[in-house]
């Protein structure tokens, strides 16, 4: 190869790494939040909601004063959900393996409206974080109104790196709940914006108790 060649396939290979790298940074390190307005005694929420999308998206954080692995087992512990998660009226496991956990939710909303929906559920777990996602799945023989058109999102745990015994909680959803009649609105927040401090501050509340 020509040492003219070589150059040209060189320079060729550092734009193609740069096009990568910028690409890489723009689509994995979102600034979703402002840290420095999380604390133990507040929840920090950003609206990251696409307008393309039809549903809407949240993210919220806040630091607790737990350590991370008592944390991660109230959050994995589906049937006790009805004792402390806002408006949950019913979970039930449906099937639970190594891998994941189907769950059937019902959530008791304002004015009598009720929801019903199925999730799977996937952990991983460390010593150094504990993430536990989730989706939407197929739950037959309910109506569209009965239900919601799609919902998926994670937790994300992690030590609190001024202390071990703290844990830095981060609730990220995202929840489309489907046609909604007029002045109806109010059930998209229900099921995102609204939620998240509270459900934060039910899981706060909730490892005191453990």
């Amino acid at each position: 190869m020509s040492a003219n060649k070589l150059l040209t396939t060189l320079l060729l290979t550092t734009l193609l790494l740069t096009i990568c790298e910028l690409a890489t940074a723009q689509t994995v390190m979102p600034q979703d939040l402002d840290m420095s307005a999380v604390s133990e005694t507040h929840v920090a929420i950003a609206d990251l909601s696409d307008p393309a999308m039809a549903g809407k998206t949240f993210v919220a954080a806040t630091i607790m004063n737990a350590p991370l692995q008592k944390l991660c087992s109230v959050i994995m512990d589906y049937p006790e959900y009805p004792q402390f998660m806002p408006n949950t009226e019913r979970t039930r496991v449906v099937f639970s393996s190594d891998d994941y956990t189907l769950i059937e939710m019902t959530l008791g909303l304002p004015l009598g409206k009720t929801k019903k929906y199925r999730l799977k559920m996937e952990s991983a777990i460390t010593r150094q974080f504990c993430q536990l996602s989730w989706k939407l799945v197929p739950w037959g023989g309910l109506e569209p109104s009965e239900t919601i058109a799609d919902t998926s999102g994670y937790w994300r745990l992690t030590p609190y790196p001024e202390n071990k015994n703290k844990t830095l909680v981060k609730y990220y959803v995202y929840a489309d709940p489907g046609p909604v009649p007029y002045g109806l609105g109010w059930v998209v927040d229900a099921l995102s914006k609204i939620s998240l401090p509270r459900t934060l501050e039910a899981l706060r509340e909730r490892v005191v108790t453990r």
